[in-house]
């Protein structure tokens, strides 16, 4: 049984930075494209970024590009989100996605399993 859990996500001032984390169990997940998605109220889930299985390719959405860094640990089964110079635009559930197959992958039905979200709140 698939699982991916994020954690990490908190309360941080403007202009700080965060990393969080997601943990995949129950699959082999270095075969995963691994991604981080976001969802702010009344928004619809957006693409953050995404990682291929070897960790060789990045991809990120313009909003965050230059601040963001995305990478995994295929020994631990983590992947991880660095949070750079933080908006409070940047506000939102933050949700990580597991799937295979073409690369990239930028949309949501391009994914097969997804954890439950962290929240990350960023104040003015």
């Amino acid at each position: 049984q698939v699982q991916l859990v994020e954690s990490g996500g908190r309360l941080v001032q403007s202009g700080g930075s965060l990393k969080i984390s997601c943990a995949l169990s129950g699959a082999p997940f270095s075969t995963y494209i691994m991604g981080w998605f976001r969802q702010a109220p009344g928004k619809e889930r957006e693409f953050v970024a995404a990682i291929w299985w070897s960790g060789s390719n990045s991809d990120y959405a313009d909003s965050v590009k230059g601040r963001f860094t995305i990478s995994r640990d295929n020994a631990k089964n983590t992947v991880y989100l660095q949070m750079n110079t933080l908006k409070p635009e940047d506000t939102a559930v933050y949700y990580c996605a597991a799937g295979t197959g073409s690369w990239p992958r930028v949309q949501v039905h391009e994914y097969d399993y997804w954890g439950q979200g962290t929240q990350v709140t960023v104040s003015s």
